[in-house]
This record gives structure tokens, C-alpha cells and sequence, in this order.
């Protein structure tokens, strides 16, 4: 019997946008994810301002808002 190692698949995000209910994340590989904010309530609970301020951790694998000290995984994303 041969096995193959398969090398499990790095989502990156690219850009994040935000609606009224929802937050959309714009994956490397063309795909979006749609969460709800009500998952995370610093967010939700964020000013527009605060959640339009983002950066891109390592390359995309996570999202970090600085101003409100939140931090989101892209894997944990995909898990839900």
C-alpha cells in the first residue's frame, strides 16, 4: 500500500468589508466567507471607524484590529 503526504491547504484572506449584521472575508483562492458579527461582539460592538482599521496577520493567515486589541484566524473561520 502506498501513502501519499498531502499538504493541507493555507487559506489567506486578502480584504475584509462589513455590512450591518455580517463580516465578509475575501480569501487569496477567490472564495468569501460570511460570518456573523454577532460572533464577535468587540467587533459588532466596534464603530465603523474601529473595524475599517485592520491589518493582515502573517501574510493573510489572520486579521488583527489594532484599536480594539481583536484578532481573528482565517483557519478558525473555515472550521465554524
Amino acid at each position: 500500500m502506498r501513502i501519499s503526504a498531502v499538504k493541507p491547504l493555507h487559506a489567506l484572506a486578502r480584504e475584509i468589508r462589513f455590512d450591518e449584521h455580517m463580516m465578509h472575508v475575501l480569501l487569496a483562492d477567490g472564495r468569501e466567507i460570511s460570518v456573523p458579527l454577532d460572533w464577535f461582539p468587540t467587533l459588532r460592538n466596534a464603530s465603523e471607524k474601529q473595524r475599517k482599521k485592520w491589518r493582515l496577520i502573517g501574510s493573510g493567515v489572520g486579521i488583527h484590529w489594532p484599536d480594539l486589541d481583536e484578532d481573528i484566524s482565517i483557519a478558525a473561520l473555515l472550521e465554524q
